[in-house]
């Protein structure tokens, strides 16, 4: 699964290793990574708070103002705070240059690495609205420097990295040597929107959805690529949605990790294209922007659109892709604040199949859900829809309905009861395994999903060993087991459905809605109208029954009673017959759309 968190420093929710974190602001043993330990996880809601510098550009004998402060929507405060400044092109490297205070009596110096003052925290944790410092260049600094801030608001609650503005040393090379003719340094604006034609035949496309058109519909999230005339760099277009970022990456594999990765941010009215790499489940190693020309940009109409361009070949050693090579493609979107961009909501859409850049034009597929999770959820909806729900019915209504037949030495319905607990059992531990399988540990993003999917698990395998050890009907531990069999059969079949109605909504299996939590809802009706039917139809059986027994040796009676028993029984079996084709119809919806997504 292909997680972004991008853009120079991104709101990162990946594992990190966790640092001391104190009260007082002495916190240099922080300024690696940023992160305090507090035991939670950094907050991935947008920061209410904004970094701003009084100039773009520096010199040695110029100085950085860089403020902190409360964003002015809203009506919140900040106790903590590590304020750096880090190479813009080497977001992992130590900070460089040094601060001086503004108010030592809110801020104090840190040494991070070998450098005295190169990082700027609290003294104190009262609450504070704004911060500001000043930021002095090194002797010999990076051509552009961003600053970066973890930002505390109480003890659960944090931002790690929060990016703020990239300056510039005044007189840097704005092109790089090896760049092409024709380069420009900034993105020009486009007049036109993209548009799908050529798409399988002058040029490659990943379309979501399948076929649609990003000249008319603002939905369309597009991406395009094809090589230039001269067969020396390859033209990408990116269209969507325009409520924050865009974004695609090139990938050996279907997981996050070591891909190239290309974005085109929403910042304040205008599209920033940036390029990336990421190692891992981590926030990328921001690429410098001359890597990429013929740059161009359209925000209208709720779309974002951009244009660039990028060699076919790089150099050894870099963390560029060749383009002249095969990958899988990564398309998503999400939000940004202020220029910074935060965890899409939905699974990236990932080709079904590796492609190479340069190939022939092809209109590509992919899909939102990998294939193990997939399986996991046709397994969990096969038990739980449909196995299950029939295995229980059966023997709560049927256990008259077929007295005198038997299937290897046991009652009909006790078979056909039996053969399909087991086999929900098992099929439950398969689908079980496979999202472990593909996440290689725990998931810590599905929130209680997998808390209940562990507990229906335990107790299928509780009622299946209790199912083995069922007494002989006329021992006394045949009540227990009565009991024990109802109680641990329904607490697992009110927890998986329950497990069910989450499983839909998680983002790795992005189902349609409301429709799905319809048709969930839709079956449950259904279940629960065939039991009021069967045990009201099996009532009033008793019923006659009752009535007509007052007279038991009366031949008259006793063949109206048999009468009524077997068109009781024939009706029964009908009701079966309709339950089973109707769960049927709903598991069938299901695996349909699951098949698509």
């Amino acid at each position: 699964m292909w997680r972004s968190y991008f853009l120079l420093a991104v709101l990162s929710a990946g594992t990190v290793e966790p640092v001391t974190a104190y009260s007082n602001g002495k916190v240099s043993v922080a300024c690696k990574d940023m992160v305090p330990q507090h035991g939670y996880d950094p907050s991935l809601d947008p920061p209410p708070y904004s970094i701003t510098v009084d100039t773009s550009t520096f010199s040695p004998s110029n100085n950085v103002t860089v403020s902190l402060q409360v964003a002015s929507s809203s009506t919140t405060f900040f106790k903590g705070f590590l304020i750096e400044a880090r190479d813009a092109g080497k977001l992992e490297s130590p900070a460089v240059g040094f601060f001086v205070l503004t108010d030592p009596a809110e801020s104090q110096l840190l040494q991070c690495g070998l450098n005295k003052g190169s990082g700027v925290s609290h003294t104190r944790s009262t609450r504070k609205t704004h911060v500001q410092a000043v930021w002095e260049p090194p002797n010999n600094p990076p051509q552009r420097v961003q600053f970066l801030v973890t930002v505390v608001q109480k003890y659960k609650v944090y931002w790690v990295k929060i990016a703020g503005p990239v300056v510039s040393f005044r007189g840097a090379t704005a092109v790089p040597s090896t760049a092409v003719s024709g380069q420009t340094t900034s993105p020009t604006a486009l007049s036109t929107p993209f548009s799908s034609a050529g798409c399988g035949h002058s040029k490659s496309c990943l379309r979501d959805p399948v076929g649609c058109h990003p000249e008319s519909d603002p939905h369309c999230l597009f991406l395009s690529f094809a090589s230039d005339q001269e067969g020396s760099g390859v033209m990408f277009e990116l269209s969507g949605p325009a409520e924050g970022y865009l974004s695609f990456a090139l990938s050996l594999d279907k997981w996050m990790g070591n891909d190239d990765v290309y974005l085109c941010v929403n910042d304040g009215g205008r599209v920033t294209i940036i390029a990336a790499y990421v190692s891992g489940r981590t926030p990328p190693e921001l690429i410098t922007e001359e890597d990429l020309w013929g740059r161009a940009w359209r925000l209208a109409d709720g779309v974002i659109q951009c244009r660039f361009q990028r060699n076919i070949l790089v150099p050894q050693g870099g963390s560029r892709f060749n383009l002249n090579q095969s990958y899988f493609l990564f398309l998503t979107h999400g939000i940004s604040h202020q220029g910074v961009i935060h965890r899409h909501q939905w699974q990236p859409l990932i080709s079904t199949n590796q492609k190479a850049i340069t190939g022939y034009p092809e209109d590509l597929v992919g899909s939102r859900s990998p294939l193990l999770l997939k399986f996991h959820g046709v397994l969990m909806l096969t038990v739980w829809m449909w196995t299950v729900s029939t295995a229980v019915i059966i023997a709560r209504h049927y256990k008259d309905c077929w007295p005198d037949t038997t299937l290897l030495g046991q009652k009909l319905w006790f078979q056909l009861h039996r053969t399909m607990a087991v086999l929900a059992v098992v099929l439950t531990a398969v689908a079980f395994t496979l999202p472990f399988i593909y996440r290689m540990g725990w998931s810590k993003h599905a929130g209680s999903h997998p808390y209940i999917g562990c507990t229906v698990m335990a107790l299928s395998v509780i009622q299946l060993i209790v199912g083995f050890l069922r007494p002989a009907p006329e021992s006394p531990r045949r009540r227990i087991f009565n009991w024990v069999h109802l109680v641990t059969g329904t607490a697992g079949q009110i927890l998986a459905v329950g497990c069910v109605f989450l499983g839909v909504a998680q983002q790795t299996l992005p189902l349609p809605s409301p429709w799905s939590s319809a048709v969930l809802t839709g079956w449950l009706l259904w279940i629960v109208l065939a039991n009021l039917l069967l045990q009201n139809h099996s009532y009033r059986l008793r019923s006659r029954g009752n009535r007509n027994g007052d007279d038991k040796e009366s031949l008259l009676f006793a063949q109206l009673e048999g009468q009524q028993h077997r068109e009781g029984s024939k009706v029964k079996k009908m009701v079966l017959v309709v339950f089973i084709m109707g769960n049927t119809g709903f598991l069938a919806a299901f695996i349909n759309t699951i098949a698509n997504v």
